[in-house]
């Protein structure tokens, strides 16, 4: 059974330059989503989200491999970020942050199999975050995107080189601040995280 890897057949998506911004159209994709609010470092929520999220996804892949004879690679997990005041979303006072946690799903996955995944996982794991798991569908288009090699932490002037190329192309923000991360965290060192970072944008 071969296994299937969206990261190779969007690659122009999963593998960008970390030299250099570049302008990609995103299609419209399937995530497992969920929401919440607060400083992903110390937020008890983020932590049993991602659990949860990482969980449902597992399950959903073991439920294509076993039963539909399709199998694939479970993509990173990604992020949106915003604050309720654009003005206030610093970087130094995470508390106030909103984020919508998402791993991107094949196309043969349907929204019958999130929620049989999500039924197996409740059978045998009392995650307080898994019933905020929804199935949604993402539509960005234009985007631009660079990839961030390094500490999260460090990621301001990365940020600040990919705003400055959408400025000096004419184009607004037309969605919310995506980061994919490509890295396993428990894993890679600090200075060797991947990190993509992604903005929507539109003709001004």
């Amino acid at each position: 059974m071969a296994k299937i890897d969206l990261k190779k057949e969007y690659k122009d998506l999963y593998k960008p330059s970390s030299k250099e911004v570049y302008f990609v159209e995103v299609p419209k994709l399937n995530y497992l989503s969920i929401d919440g609010k607060g400083d992903p470092n110390t937020s008890q929520e983020y932590k049993d989200s991602i659990e949860a999220l990482m969980s449902v996804s597992f399950k959903t892949k073991f439920i294509m491999k076993k039963e539909h004879k399709t199998d694939y690679v479970v993509m990173p997990l990604e992020g949106l970020w915003w604050g309720d005041d654009p003005n206030d979303f610093s970087v130094e006072d995470k508390s106030n942050w909103n984020w919508k946690s998402l791993i991107m799903q094949p196309n043969f996955v349907e929204d019958e199999h999130f929620k049989q995944a999500k039924e197996e996982v409740a059978k045998k794991k009392d995650l307080p975050s898994l019933d905020k798991i929804e199935f949604v569908e993402m539509d960005e288009g234009l985007s631009a995107q660079i990839l961030h090699i390094g500490p999260y932490a460090d990621e301001g002037p990365t940020v600040e080189k990919l705003h400055n190329v959408i400025e000096e192309n004419s184009y607004d923000f037309n969605g919310l601040h995506h980061e994919i991360y490509l890295s396993d965290v428990r894993r890679a060192k600090p200075e060797k995280l991947r990190t993509i970072i992604r903005q929507p944008v539109k003709p001004k």
